[in-house]
């Protein structure tokens, strides 16, 4: 068995729980905050998990503001990067159209705690944007100690990551070990989708290929040694832009995803799966909904999906992914890529596909529950992972 019911019997809050936990190696949380928070939700309370999380991080918020106040930097350091999780944490049963002011505070406190904590970080960190189209990304670059040109670590978070919850994911891993940093929202992600209301696109080398452009720019890169990483959903949008951006060194995808478009009907009742791309609309909605209406996990994948995608209805949003594949563009990824998957994440079942058809060089790890890293994300074991991959990333980019 994998790590669960370790705060909540509730599948869905202990899933968000461990999340907050496997940010602890990098200063992401504390045990005792955390589980103290979480003593305080009944089970299934979404009123109560907003209300109990941001009272921690207010409290923390605060305590850190005294630490600055008072001159103990570290302190303030360290608290306001606790508030950046339990911020973020507050607000992740929100994700629904249309935009919940509440779901919108909490990332702009998240934000602001992050923005509090770079001003005292022992790591350089700057605020940068990235052109893209005709609008600008917000992003962060943090460089390592020493001199440059540094490898790089490029990140593309999931469906309800932010580059804030990045530093936490890799990016703290990566400083440590050497590596610059650009963490950023992309399209339908954090701050792009709550400030700028940009939503998902299927071919991520558009949002990526920028981020190349820029980061091939400055003297302190090193062209050869960029990374491209993607978690979660990113685990389809780092490949994706990976078949058409070829300047990117390495690729790790962690929950990589084949035709997740493809898998979406099985988000359908059975009786209605060969419907829903022909199927009445009024009618394919209200099965939905009523699903919906039934599982609030299923009504939060959802209610998720319309609000990044952009959608008003949840058969819009399925059909709408139809588009999300790596089918027949997996070969055209040419760095050497890297599959990660946890034992009990469905995602992996879609993990296979992928490595069959790379031609790249490849490897794939596939995390265990005995090491307590058989999670989406392998959530729980972030030191193992980080161990893994950038023991890989490592060998992998400084071959001769």
């Amino acid at each position: 068995m994998g790590l669960t019911d370790i705060g909540f019997t509730d599948p869905m809050f202990d899933g968000q729980f461990l999340r907050a936990l496997d940010t602890i190696p990098y200063g992401g949380a504390d045990i005792g905050e955390a589980f103290m928070t979480a003593r305080r939700i009944p089970v299934g309370d979404r009123d109560a998990w907003l209300t109990e999380w941001r009272a921690t991080a207010d409290r923390i918020y605060a305590q850190a503001e005294a630490s600055v106040a008072a001159g103990h930097r570290v302190s303030a350091y360290e608290g306001y990067l606790r508030a950046v999780t339990y911020y973020r944490t507050s607000g992740i049963f929100l994700y629904k159209p249309p935009l919940d002011p509440a779901f919108v505070k909490s990332y702009q406190q998240q934000k602001s705690s992050f923005q509090k904590a770079i001003e005292l970080s022992e790591w350089a960190i700057e605020n940068v944007t990235i052109p893209y189209e005709d609008k600008k990304l917000e992003a962060y670059f943090a460089k390592p100690h020493g001199s440059g040109p540094y490898p790089v670590l490029t990140m593309v978070g999931g469906y309800d990551g932010t580059k804030e919850e990045g530093f936490f994911a890799g990016g703290v891993a990566a400083l440590r070990r050497g590596y610059a940093v650009l963490l950023i929202d992309g399209p339908g992600q954090g701050g792009a989708l709550i400030e700028q209301g940009l939503v998902f696109r299927p071919d991520w080398e558009a949002v990526v290929t920028p981020q190349l452009d820029w980061l091939l720019a400055r003297p302190d890169v090193d062209a050869d040694r960029i990374v491209l990483m993607g978690r979660s959903w990113g685990g389809y949008l780092a490949p994706r832009a990976a078949t058409a951006e070829h300047r990117i060194a390495a690729l790790v995808a962690d929950a990589p995803q084949f035709t997740p478009g493809q898998n979406a009907k099985y988000l359908m009742p059975e009786q209605y799966r060969e419907q829903l791309y022909t199927g009445d609309a009024n009618e394919l909605n209200a099965v939905l909904e009523n699903e919906m209406a039934k599982s609030e996990g299923f009504a939060f994948t959802m209610d998720r999906g319309m609000l990044t995608h952009g959608f008003d209805t949840p058969l819009e949003y399925l059909r709408e992914t139809k588009h999300y594949t790596l089918k027949g563009l997996a070969a055209q990824i040419s760095c050497p890529t890297l599959l990660c998957t946890g034992e009990n994440d469905v995602r992996g079942n879609d993990a296979q596909p992928l490595f069959d058809e790379l031609t790249a060089p490849k490897e794939y790890f596939r995390f265990s529950n005995a090491d307590g890293a058989g999670e989406h994300d392998e959530a729980g074991a972030g030191a193992l992972f980080s161990q893994k991959v950038f023991d890989w990333l490592d060998d992998t980019i400084n071959r001769p």
